[in-house]
């Protein structure tokens, strides 16, 4: 499935137009209409500004299932905070991670 067909996937569950994935999404409708009209594949922001309309992450967009990924309190509780780093601050963690 395509990104593209994954987001009219989803469109399609909640009964959106174009127009209401826009406005949700906080995107231009010119945005939208690219996707699928010039099949134009979206930016990670545009991706990121859609999971956010449907209220689900990058993983559970990109799930082969599509079904939601259960996180434990731990793993929900680190996503948090790496929500709340700035840019600098979390390539300085990168690097760190990928040291251990």
């Amino acid at each position: 499935m395509t990104v593209q067909e994954r987001i009219k996937q989803l469109m399609n569950d909640k009964g959106w137009s174009e127009y209401k994935l826009a406005k949700e999404a906080q995107l231009s409708q010119s945005t939208v209409t690219k996707i699928f009209d010039r099949n134009n594949a979206p930016t990670l922001p545009t991706i990121e500004a859609i999971c956010g309309a449907f209220n689900m992450t990058i993983s559970q967009f990109f799930a082969d299932d599509g079904e939601p990924i259960t996180l434990t309190p731990e793993q929900k509780a680190h996503l948090e905070l790496w929500g709340s780093l700035d840019d600098k601050q979390r390539q300085k963690l990168d690097e760190f991670l990928k040291t251990i």
